[in-house]
């Protein structure tokens, strides 16, 4: 009898849905409180989860819930940047 792998599940900060990893984007923040994508998901720092989808991003850039989450002022270009990570971004 083979047991079934474990899917690792994450709560989009914008949305509070749970959602698998693997469809979700990382936004950390390291100890120098820089902000960046994170598309591996191991890099040491802070990090929060956003639904790959348009309107979380939106949602989270007009709620100021990455800052909120991150405890770090976000420019706006880092939503453009998480945008387009997502548009460019094959789908499965």
């Amino acid at each position: 009898m083979t047991r079934q792998k474990k899917i690792p599940m994450r709560k989009c900060v914008a949305t509070g849905e749970m959602l698998p990893k693997k469809e979700m984007i990382r936004i950390v923040r390291s100890k120098d409180g820089e902000v960046s994508i994170d598309p591996t998901g191991k890099k040491s720092g802070r990090g929060a989860y956003l639904s790959k989808k348009k309107d979380a991003i939106v949602l989270a850039k007009r709620k100021n819930i990455l800052e909120k989450h991150l405890q770090v002022k976000i420019d706006e270009s880092i939503y453009d940047e998480i945008i387009h990570f997502i548009e460019k971004e094959p789908t499965v």
